[in-house]
């Protein structure tokens, strides 16, 4: 089990990632909040999705926000670091998001 830093460790690095492809062709018109929600760990971490980018990062839980992330810690940094596919982890229900289906299909070309 991944612990608690390595999971905001990993957020980290996905932002820092969007970050970097955010200029790249082709910005993403997404403004929504997030909440990535580790269920082994029973913590959270919120930001805003904005323009392609991940951005104010924090711990803690939203539950208003728009988009809701829920995985363990393991598969977490398994996402982040390339080594889950995320529509075969969604399939295998191991990560669930919870967003509206235009959200989601924006998403898609974010990750």
């Amino acid at each position: 089990m991944a612990s608690v830093d390595e999971c905001r460790q990993a957020l980290q690095e996905l932002a820092a990632r969007l970050d970097r492809h955010a200029d790249a062709a082709g910005r993403i018109d997404l403004d929504r909040t997030l909440a990535c929600r580790i269920t082994d760990l029973d913590t959270a971490f919120h930001g805003r999705l904005q323009e392609g980018r991940l951005i104010d990062l924090t711990d803690g839980d939203d539950p208003q926000a728009k988009i809701a992330l829920s995985t363990s810690s393991d598969d977490l940094v398994a996402l982040v670091h390339g080594q889950l596919d995320l529509a075969k982890a969604v399939a295998g229900r191991r990560v669930s998001i919870k967003a509206n289906p235009f959200d989601l299909m924006k998403l898609r070309k974010l990750i």
